[in-house]
C-alpha cells in the first residue's frame, strides 16, 4: 500500500527466534536486535537471551540473564542494555536490575530498584534512566518515580505520580515525560499526566474520555493517540460484558484537549492487545485480539495528512501480545501469541521508491 511521496509499507520477515516467547524484553543496539527473557511454552519466565545480527540475519545465543524474568523494561545506555524489574518464576515482581555489556558479552548486576515491581515504565534522557510506577508483590499499583544515575550506580527518588499505576504508556516530548493509562489491578486507568524534567513537577491533563483495557497508544506530530481496546461496562451496567472497540481518541498537546474522533474516523477493525506505532506520518495498528476466535492478522494506518484509515499488507504471522520496538523506518513485531508462544520476528517497513 502506498504511503504517498513514492513510499510504501512492506513487511520484512526475519529468521525466527531460536526460542518461542511472549512478554519478552526487546532492545536495539548498534545493528543488533536483542530479545531477553519472556515466558516460554511452559508458561514460566526464561533466562534465555538471544540477538539477531541485522546485517547477516543470523541469531546468536547470549549469556543467560542472571535473573529469569518476563515483562521487564529495557533501556539502551551506550554499549549497555539495562533490564529493569519484571516477574520471576513464581510470578512475583522482582527488584533486580542487570546490565548486558555488548562489547564484553556478559552481564553485570546493578543497584536494585528500591521496591520490587513489574510493569515499570522506563524512559532514557541524557544518559539517565527514569522508572515510573509498577505493581509490587502486594499487587498494589505504585506511584514511585526513580531516576538511575549510571556513574554512581544508584536510584534516587523523584516526586511521585499523581495516579499510581503499572503498565502505562510513556512518551518523551521536549522536557516532559508523558504518562498515559495503565492499570490498577484489573481496572484500566484513564489518567494522563506529565512530569517536567526541569522543574521536577507533575501536571494533570484531562483524562481519557473512555475507559478501555489493552488499548494501543502512540505519539506523532504533537498529538497522542489512544486506539481500540476492551471497553469495560459502566458500574451500573450489571448485565453488560466487556467488548472490543475501534475507538480513536486524540490529545492535542498544544491545545491541551482530547478529541474523540467520529465513527467515520475509527479504526476499520475492533481490536485490543495489539501493536501501535508511528511511521512516516502514519499511526499504524497491527494484529491483536478481536471478535474472531484467533488473533488478528490485519494491519491498518491512519494518515495524519489524509485523515483517514487505510488497509496495509497483513501480518505474515497473525499474533497478539507481541513485543514491539521501533528502529528507524522499521516497526518490529516480536514473539507474542499465535496458537502458542511465537518465534516470529517481522518488521513493518516504510520504504522509498516502491
Amino acid at each position: 500500500m502506498s504511503a504517498g511521496g513514492g513510499r510504501a509499507f512492506v513487511w520484512q520477515v526475519f529468521p525466527p527466534m531460536p526460542t518461542c516467547r511472549v512478554y519478552g524484553t526487546v532492545a536495539h543496539q548498534d545493528g543488533h536486535l536483542l530479545v531477553l527473557g519472556g515466558c516460554g511454552q511452559a508458561g514460566l519466565p526464561l533466562d534465555t537471551a538471544e540477538t539477531l545480527d541485522m546485517a547477516s540475519h543470523t541469531w546468536l545465543a547470549l549469556a543467560p540473564l542472571p535473573t529469569a524474568r518476563a515483562g521487564a523494561a529495557a533501556v539502551v545506555l551506550g554499549k549497555q542494555v539495562l533490564v529493569v524489574g519484571g516477574v520471576d518464576e513464581v510470578q512475583s515482581p522482582v527488584a533486580a536490575v542487570e546490565a548486558f555489556l555488548m562489547d564484553e558479552g556478559r552481564w553485570e548486576r546493578r543497584a536494585t530498584l528500591p521496591q520490587a515491581a513489574m510493569g515499570v515504565a522506563t524512559v532514557e534522557r541524557d544518559g539517565m534512566v527514569y522508572a515510573l510506577g509498577g505493581m509490587g508483590p502486594d499487587t498494589a499499583p505504585q506511584a514511585q518515580v526513580r531516576v538511575y544515575e549510571p556513574r554512581r550506580d544508584c536510584w534516587l527518588s523523584l516526586p511521585s505520580m499523581p495516579t499510581p499505576c503499572y503498565g502505562a504508556s510513556t512518551f518523551l516530548h521536549g522536557n516532559k515525560i508523558y504518562v498515559l493509562g495503565g492499570r490498577q489491578g484489573k481496572l484500566p486507568v484513564t489518567a494522563f499526566e506529565a512530569f517536567d524534567l526541569e522543574t521536577r513537577t507533575w501536571t494533570r491533563h484531562p483524562s481519557l474520555p473512555s475507559r478501555r483495557a489493552f488499548a494501543g497508544c502512540a505519539m506523532a506530530e504533537g498529538s497522542v493517540f489512544s486506539l481500540g481496546g476492551l471497553q469495560q461496562p459502566g458500574p451500573h451496567n450489571f448485565y453488560s460484558r466487556p467488548h472490543f472497540v475501534n475507538t480513536v481518541e486524540m490529545f492535542d498537546l498544544e491545545h491541551g484537549s482530547w478529541t474523540k474522533l467520529p465513527r467515520s474516523l475509527r479504526m476499520r477493525d475492533k481490536r485490543a492487545d495489539f501493536v501501535v506505532g508511528s511511521l512516516g506520518g502514519h499511526i499504524v495498528a497491527i494484529g491483536g485480539l478481536g471478535n474472531q476466535p484467533c488473533p488478528l492478522g490485519s494491519v491498518e494506518s491512519f494518515s495524519l495528512v489524509r485523515r483517514r484509515w487505510e488497509a496495509l499488507p497483513a501480518m505474515p504471522t497473525a499474533r497478539c501480545s507481541c513485543s514491539s520496538l521501533q528502529a528507524g523506518p522499521r516497526l518490529f513485531v516480536i514473539g507474542g501469541v499465535a496458537q502458542g508462544p511465537s518465534q516470529a520476528v517481522e518488521a513493518l517497513c516504510l520504504c522509498d521508491g516502491v
